[in-house]
């Protein structure tokens, strides 16, 4: 019977061993959930995945003898679906992490479903303050820039310069709201004034009405606080109805390099925007960029180059703490300057938000463009924490007042 007995035990160990030895070898998969086809597919989409599969490479393809998966999905821009494949890729897939999810409605419904399941998510394509404020969690890291930064940068150039009386045309969406909100506070502060706004739907094609509106006030700036394809169409509209030949200086408050792409510097040449990140910015922005367009064809985005960064970032902690365990992992992510292409001495405070410089951008003339996405000129570089709001302003429940 002992013998019996001791056999079964040693069974037991060796399948227990055994399973625990395919876990642990089993490929580490980490998530994208990305607009593929959508408003905000230049943005992150395609070329997102393919930032998170270069960083996946360059970093040699396995840590801690489990090669690395990136695992794709397509949420449309609806929070349902985002909420559904969060949950999906944590529960079912064996996901450890989730990069990028952009869109505000889309990242606070992914958020909340990490959240629940103590998983990290790093957001790269949304700009939502929420994430790091009343929707803040332990494990939750918003990477690339948010609505205070973009206001910070934006508004208070353009009222230095001058340029102090403000509408704003806006999405009707968390991330439209806050990018208005934060940048109306700006202005007012520094002296500057609000004198209205309106509000469109998502995928808006006909801005005509809107941008009538807004040139009826003779404000000086007429804010866009929208993002991708309604960004696009709002400038070129804005540009065939003369807006600013009268006077007025059109701020986009999120515009990506793909955006003045799609615009054409001949209707872009002069918008003053804020920027996390430019690939002509030095050696090492042109390198990554060299590589990226040699596969997509296109300049990277600044959520794009934070895909890259944040994931590089995420798997430097997991092979340092030795584990994917969330805790461990995101302890190795706060306690570690992140020093790569993207960020300069940039660090994840206790609400999350990663703190790095930022960028004011003008939009170049045609004349001075030398080739197709040589579209700025750096205006200023303001760091992290004049761009980012303070933490003793940080409404996370995580932070100690």
């Amino acid at each position: 019977m002992k013998k019996l007995l001791s056999g079964l035990a040693a069974s037991v160990m060796l399948v227990a061993t055994s399973a625990a030895m395919a876990q642990n070898t089993a490929p580490l998969k980490l998530g994208a959930v990305l607009d593929m086809s959508g408003l905000f597919a230049d943005i992150t989409g395609p070329g997102s995945e393919t930032a998170a599969k270069m960083a996946v490479e360059d970093f040699g393809g396995e840590v801690l003898g489990r090669k690395v998966q990136i695992v794709v999905a397509d949420h449309l821009n609806k929070s349902d679906l985002a909420a559904n494949f969060t949950r999906e890729m944590f529960d079912n897939q064996g996901v450890e992490a989730i990069v990028d999810v952009a869109g505000s409605a889309t990242a606070l419904a992914a958020a909340e479903m990490a959240r629940t399941r103590g998983k990290i998510i790093m957001f790269n394509g949304p700009g939502a303050v929420r994430l790091t404020n009343e929707a803040c969690g332990p494990y939750i890291v918003h990477y690339t820039y948010d609505t205070y930064a973009l206001a910070s940068v934006t508004g208070l150039a353009t009222v230095k310069r001058g340029l102090n009386s403000w509408f704003f045309l806006t999405a009707d969406y968390a991330f439209g709201q806050e990018l208005e909100r934060d940048t109306s506070n700006v202005v007012t502060k520094a002296g500057g004034k609000v004198v209205g706004n309106v509000k469109h739907p998502i995928n808006t094609s006909d801005f005509s009405s809107f941008l009538l509106q807004a040139q009826s006030t003779k404000a000086s700036v007429i804010g866009l606080a929208n993002a991708g394809g309604d960004t696009i169409n709002a400038i070129k509209q804005a540009a065939e109805f003369g807006l600013t030949q009268s006077g007025q200086k059109l701020s986009p408050l999120l515009a990506f390099i793909s955006d003045i792409d799609s615009v054409g510097l001949e209707t872009a040449q002069g918008l003053l925007l804020a920027e996390a990140f430019y690939w002509d910015l030095n050696d090492e922005t042109r390198a990554f960029a060299k590589r990226f367009m040699e596969r997509t064809k296109r300049a990277p985005t600044s959520a794009q180059a934070g895909v890259y960064s944040s994931v590089t970032t995420y798997l430097n902690a997991v092979k340092k703490a030795g584990t994917t365990d969330s805790a461990a992992v995101m302890k190795v992510m706060k306690d570690t300057p992140i020093n790569d292409m993207f960020a300069k001495n940039g660090r994840i405070r206790e609400d999350g938000r990663m703190v790095h410089d930022m960028y004011l951008f003008e939009v170049k003339k045609p004349s001075e463009s030398k080739a197709r996405w040589d579209d700025y000129k750096l205006l200023a570089t303001v760091s992290g924490d004049d761009a980012f709001q303070p933490l003793s302003a940080s409404r996370c429940p995580l932070i100690k007042k």
